[in-house]
């Protein structure tokens, strides 16, 4: 019990419930029970939190909310069993549902069970693909499967849990159920990031030119090397001979690579617009500016979970400026740019108040009166 506690200390912060239950129609517990439950965790009372939970669920047993809240509390009362059967009926009856998969990985890895772990997070993240959480710690479920399997290798001691700990969240809240559905729909949104991954290599033939004069160059290196056979000397006099003559030809071809350099100086010019762009919306963010956040993003971006832009913009509101610190670091961006398209995928570091996590985003931009905006963005890709 105390390894489980000590996997679970460094939780994600208690955000505000949602009182969705009246949408699953399984419910008639009032949204201050709800917020009772939440307090009690909050302030460290497990125990009280369990027991509350456990009367509301007297009188409505089927109620979602109170059994999601009923196995955080038993998770944090050091009863991982209890809280397994809790997450794994909830999985059963809520399949659409992301948060009770997460959790259970989360149990599962505090008692080293990395391949449960693992298949509970793929879940999560097949229910919902912008689950960025699950991507998290999905990531995390990796690194450490890669350490047991590296210590196995080295044959070293892989029991030493303490350096290979993953830094897992618990999540503490059900989302609306309506959204679930509807983001599996931005699953295909994947495909045509991927499908611009084979863009990059474009450039490399551009190469190929300066490839040309480095055998030419090398043609008279071997001519000092035989000075002894004089008389093969001349005959491979008379090669060069041949060689000059249609080199001459093929040269005045390289007059192409003048073009490409002034579109690469162009691509160069629209990439920094891009990586300046995309500065000034995560100092927007960390500064917790909403009008210069939102106005990062374009009129044809597309929320998640097919939500009207309206929504999203107060769900966005709500999520930044209820938090008292923010400070979103990007490292190792790289940018591809197509015309007025680009896109971005670099490493995100997030850290607000009690929370930080780190993950891979992909932004997707188009020039719009000509400005760089964001018209898609996804994370774990």
């Amino acid at each position: 019990m105390t390894s489980s506690r000590r996997t679970l200390t460094p939780l994600v912060r208690l955000a505000r419930l949602m009182a969705f239950s009246a949408l699953l129609g399984a419910t008639a517990v009032h949204a201050e029970d709800y917020s009772d439950i939440t307090g009690l965790l909050k302030s460290g009372k497990a125990a009280d939190a369990l027991a509350k939970a456990d009367q509301r669920l007297a009188s409505a047993p089927k109620d979602p909310q109170l059994r999601f809240l009923r196995g955080v509390a038993q998770a944090d009362s050091g009863k991982p069993t209890d809280a397994i059967a809790t997450f794994t009926q909830l999985t059963q009856e809520y399949p659409e549902l992301p948060e009770p998969y997460n959790n259970l990985a989360v149990l599962y890895a505090s008692q080293n069970q990395l391949d449960k772990a693992r298949t509970a997070l793929e879940m999560a993240i097949r229910t919902n693909p912008s689950y960025s959480t699950a991507h998290e710690n999905l990531g995390d479920i990796y690194a450490k499967l890669a350490a047991q399997a590296y210590n196995k290798a080295l044959q070293l001691d892989a029991t030493n849990s303490a350096a290979l700990n993953p830094k897992l969240a618990l999540i503490r809240e059900l989302f609306a159920p309506g959204r679930t559905p509807t983001r599996t729909a931005a699953a295909p949104a994947a495909a045509p990031v991927a499908a611009r991954a084979p863009a990059a290599p474009v450039p490399v033939p551009a190469a190929a030119p300066p490839a040309t004069p480095v055998v030419v160059a090398a043609a008279p290196a071997p001519a000092p090397k035989p000075p002894v056979a004089a008389p093969v000397t001349p005959v491979a006099e008379a090669a060069p001979a041949a060689a000059p003559v249609r080199a001459p030809a093929a040269e005045p071809v390289s007059a192409p690579p003048a073009r490409s350099d002034s579109a690469s100086g162009a691509d160069t010019v629209a990439q920094q617009d891009v990586e300046s762009a995309i500065s000034a919306w995560a100092a927007a963010w960390s500064a917790r500016d909403m009008k210069n956040y939102l106005s990062s993003y374009g009129k044809q971006f597309d929320p998640p979970g097919k939500q009207s832009r309206a929504a999203w913009e107060k769900e966005r509101e709500s999520r930044i400026v209820g938090k008292k610190h923010i400070k979103v670091t990007i490292t190792d961006l790289s940018v591809d740019v197509k015309g007025d398209k680009a896109t971005a995928r670099f490493h995100q570091a997030y850290d607000a108040d009690t929370l930080s996590v780190a993950s891979r985003k992909t932004l997707e931009l188009v020039r719009s009166q000509g400005r760089w905006v964001i018209v898609r963005e996804s994370t774990g890709s």
